[in-house]
């Protein structure tokens, strides 16, 4: 591990947060000084070569996704700590050099082990934890590249395999626009269906819409229409930063050429295929859809998510269909929406029914302008998490002390962040 110890701009962030907390909010101080020092000392492994390696918690691998919401609320702090710094801008080097390996894989090793789903039928090499195509797993490593140059002027991330990378992203954002000339197919063993792709390994049949395919959703769970409509928005979104990175920064016409295309039309099938009615008849985004007029009403708790649409820049918390749409998934309408005795928010396919996870739990005071509804869901992460000051999976609306995975990282951070936005401190995008 790289950090035996807090480092000191660390614990001087965690002295002034547990400041503003004060005595009203020392539950949440408790909660946020355990979580942010845990990813730093349990996490982060620095390699040979300079780059970073990030568990993602209780599993011995490193997810592209994970990784990058690991250490996102660090980038307040390492605009005045230059080797907290340089500690992200190694994993987004190491990000990138996985995606050069292979950019339809999700999850990887820390060295060529050949540990994780070795048995999977698809393209696997020792590399690789996991091989299920997810759009966000390409999306959150450009983020984290880009929001480092935002917040610390760093440009060091910006290297040959960031380019190569960018290149690998690009090609198949556009291979999997019409998915049928794909190369990528993913079988799995199994009895759980939500972990291997149906159709010998397609997944099921969609139409050209402009949107981008993705096989599996955040929560490493497969798509049920192969049109994941908020992972779509985040690579709108990360185009845009793609154009702004080989402008600004570095020089590269043909790359920024391509991001335009994609980017509109990607938002272009969003808006003309990315939508449905609820149950009143509004219009509201769509969960997944095929092109072929199949869709889904609801949302999963892991981001990206439709709650997540102003946090990750792709509209605003204010826009009428954004507000419809959280409208409707914040309620019985979504079929992941749980609500018990001691909380309510958002499941996932991926644990048992009436659980909800703190990370949707924290969009969703991300995504509110309304300060008591931020300090609600602030009370009740602190009041459920099971009495370790740390955040779980999921966990039971009836009974808190039922959850799953004894730590997680991501959530841990999802957690910090919302308390910094709590206190109006953001990472700037």
């Amino acid at each position: 591990m790289i950090y035996n110890k807090i480092p000191n701009s660390v614990q001087v962030f965690m002295d002034k947060m547990t400041q503003l907390c004060g005595k009203e909010h020392a539950g949440w101080a408790e909660n946020f000084n355990a979580a942010f020092a845990n990813t730093l000392t349990t996490t982060v492994k620095k390699q040979d070569d300079g780059t970073t390696f990030l568990l993602t918690g209780d599993i011995p691998a490193m997810w592209l996704r994970d990784s990058t919401a690991q250490v996102r609320p660090y980038l307040v702090v390492a605009k005045e700590d230059e080797e907290l710094a340089e500690m992200i801008c190694g994993l987004v080097q190491r990000q990138f050099f996985y995606i050069t390996i292979d950019p339809y894989a999700n999850a990887f090793n820390e060295i060529p082990n050949s540990a994780g789903h070795q048995t999977d039928h698809t393209k696997m090499n020792p590399w690789i934890w996991e091989r299920k195509y997810e759009i966000d797993s390409l999306c959150y490593p450009v983020q984290l590249a880009y929001l480092l140059f935002k917040n610390t002027g760093y440009t060091k991330q910006f290297d040959e395999n960031f380019v190569e990378g960018v290149k690998h992203i690009l090609n198949v954002f556009k291979t999997e626009q019409e998915h049928k000339h794909s190369p990528y197919t993913f079988e799995r063993d199994t009895t759980r269906l939500e972990d291997t792709l149906p159709n010998k390994g397609r997944g099921t049949e969609v139409h050209l819409t402009g949107m981008t395919w993705s096989g599996f959703r955040p929560s490493d769970d497969s798509c049920r229409y192969g049109y994941l409509v908020p992972s779509n928005m985040f690579a709108v979104v990360i185009l845009g930063y793609i154009e702004e990175i080989f402008t600004e920064v570095l020089s590269d016409a043909e790359i920024v050429k391509q991001a335009a295309i994609l980017k509109r039309e990607i938002d272009a099938g969003i808006q003309r295929y990315g939508k449905t009615h609820n149950q009143l008849g509004v219009s509201v985004y769509a969960y997944e859809v095929d092109g072929l007029g199949n869709t889904s009403i609801m949302d999963d708790s892991n981001i990206p998510n439709l709650l997540s649409a102003p946090y990750l820049g792709y509209t605003e918390i204010t826009d009428v269909t954004y507000q419809m749409t959280r409208k409707t998934i914040l309620s019985k309408e979504n079929p992941y929406f749980y609500e018990g005795k001691y909380a309510k928010g958002i499941g996932s396919s991926h644990t048992p029914e009436n659980y909800i996870w703190p990370i949707a739990l924290a969009m969703e005071g991300m995504t509110t302008n309304d300060k008591s509804e931020k300090e609600r869901i602030l009370n009740s992460l602190v009041a459920n998490d099971g009495g370790t000051h740390l955040m779980h999976e999921g966990f039971d609306v009836d009974d808190p002390s039922k959850y799953t995975r004894e730590w997680f990282s991501w959530a841990n951070m999802m957690f910090c962040e919302l308390v910094m936005d709590y206190f109006d401190i953001r990472v700037e995008r």
